[in-house]
């Protein structure tokens, strides 16, 4: 069953498509699609974070538990300012890249930033604010196992 706020969010990520469609050269047509699967995404998002120094990242498989998406990663940055800038590299490396546009919360105060690409739901944290809030502690089941442990990003021979 859909709420009303499925509705909006739904309409409000559709209009903000609209409108990045609309302002790039060529009505939107770039060399990369839409078409990532949540798995590249996942790959793409873990790659990125931990080139930026991204402390104790752990994802969540959502698969079957939740609509909300396929996968969540939670992770740190040391301070107000990496955070933010995590977030925003990670936003502009996911539409440059992959040409996924992703929708954000919180990136001003830099304590808790979230970033929903559809698939993926990132959530970059400062400790304190993680510590508090222990995000993971309401995916695992009860005297389940913790949530996968952090993801080692594939890497590229070189």
């Amino acid at each position: 069953m859909r709420s009303q706020e499925d509705d909006v969010l739904s309409i409000s990520t559709d209009a903000a498509n609209t409108a990045d469609i609309a302002a790039t050269p060529n009505g939107g047509r770039t060399a990369h699609t839409d078409t990532a699967s949540s798995q590249q995404q996942l790959d793409h998002i873990l790659t990125s974070l931990d080139a930026d120094k991204a402390e104790d990242i752990v994802q969540i498989d959502l698969r079957g538990k939740s609509a909300i998406g396929d996968y969540m990663v939670i992770c740190s940055g040391r301070s107000s300012r990496q955070v933010a800038a995590m977030a925003e590299k990670l936003v502009d490396k996911l539409k440059h890249d992959l040409g996924r546009a992703s929708r954000t919360e919180g990136k001003e105060t830099g304590d808790w930033v979230l970033i929903d690409t559809g698939d993926v739901i990132v959530h970059v944290f400062r400790p304190e604010v993680r510590d508090f809030y222990q995000l993971e502690k309401m995916w695992v089941p009860a005297g389940g196992p913790a949530a996968e442990p952090p993801h080692t990003p594939p890497t590229t021979p070189g």
